[in-house]
């Protein structure tokens, strides 16, 4: 209410009547506020103004800017936790239900792709997990990644005024440089999925990068020269999500996603190097170049080659531009 009413004072009993609670209640909320960070300006006859929103991340804060019909719906904020992915399994396996986001100021353990380490500095990022519990086969679980690549891709535009591009199939990107990775990570049986956890790590505020990092990474921060609202920033992600996610559940494949992707996808009719196997240690001479020509309605990556159109699972191989990352 108080961030709504923008540089304008909210009378104290004006929140009384519209929550229902008591002006002792009122201000034991607002110095609980406080406290977290946000900085409040109290008026007599006047009431409440928020000056500035707090610099942590906050769960209340974050359901409060989610859409009236956004999947998500309940918010865990920690400080810290070994990996947000694995907090939100042992939430699914509880019967914690679906929507639920796991969000921490740090991972001591933080997971990437194909067991690779992901480095979650305190205070500056965002790491997050979601609790899905689509009605899918197994073989199609692959496929929440790129949706929630392109959440992120929308979430960063629409809330930080950032161009966005995807690298097939989970990098978000912006000026070449990677700003989010995304690992999704199931349990099922053979014909049934008992819970999916997308894991979204995003380079908020981080305002520098190791010297071998700084020609293929960057964060929010480094591109705008400002901080980035973490809390907005998620929130905006969750709805984008929220609505792709229901229009990938329509069809229980990409098809209606498709065309949004591809216009996202930054190696789009571009010449792109296949790699078998992990990039860093991969057999140069088995690479295989061709033209990528977007994505299949399986999430499948098409590569024109010598031999053909192919279609490019991303659990076989890692593709990256010819010259470069991208």
């Amino acid at each position: 209410m108080l961030r709504s009413a923008g540089e304008e004072y909210t009378s104290g009993q004006v929140l009384c009547e519209k929550l229902g609670v008591s002006r002792q209640a009122i201000w034991k909320n607002i110095l609980q506020l406080k406290e977290a960070g946000y900085q409040i300006e109290s008026q007599p006859k006047k009431g409440y103004r928020l000056l500035e929103s707090a610099d942590r991340l906050v769960g209340a804060d974050i359901e409060s800017r989610l859409a009236p019909d956004c999947l998500c719906r309940r918010v865990e904020c920690l400080e810290t936790v070994d990996s947000t992915n694995t907090r939100a399994k042992q939430l699914a396996e509880l019967g914690e239900p679906e929507g639920t986001l796991v969000v921490a100021e740090e991972q001591t353990a933080g997971k990437g792709r194909r067991g690779r380490d992901w480095a979650s500095e305190p205070g500056i990022g965002i790491w997050m997990s979601l609790i899905l519990r689509p009605q899918l086969k197994p073989q199609q679980a692959a496929s929440v990644t790129l949706v929630a690549a392109m959440a992120v891709a929308k979430g960063i535009r629409e809330c930080c005024g950032l161009e966005t591009g995807i690298k097939w199939p989970n990098d978000v990107v912006i000026n070449g440089k990677k700003v989010c990775g995304i690992l999704t990570e199931t349990s099922s049986e053979p014909d049934y999925i008992h819970y999916a956890v997308p894991g979204i790590g995003i380079n908020a505020n981080t305002p520098e990068f190791p010297e071998e990092l700084r020609d293929r990474a960057t964060s929010i921060y480094l591109e705008t020269g400002k901080k980035t609202d973490r809390n907005a920033l998620i929130a905006a992600v969750m709805n984008a999500f929220s609505d792709y996610y229901r229009r990938y559940l329509e069809t229980a494949d990409l098809s209606l996603l498709k065309d949004e992707y591809d216009a996202m996808l930054v190696n789009m009719n571009r010449e792109v190097l296949i790699l078998y196997g992990m990039a860093e240690d991969a057999d140069p001479e088995k690479s295989e170049k061709g033209v990528a020509k977007g994505i299949a309605p399986s999430g499948a990556l098409l590569v024109e080659t010598e031999a053909g159109l192919k279609e490019i699972l991303s659990g076989e191989v890692s593709v990256r531009g010819v010259y470069g990352y991208v």
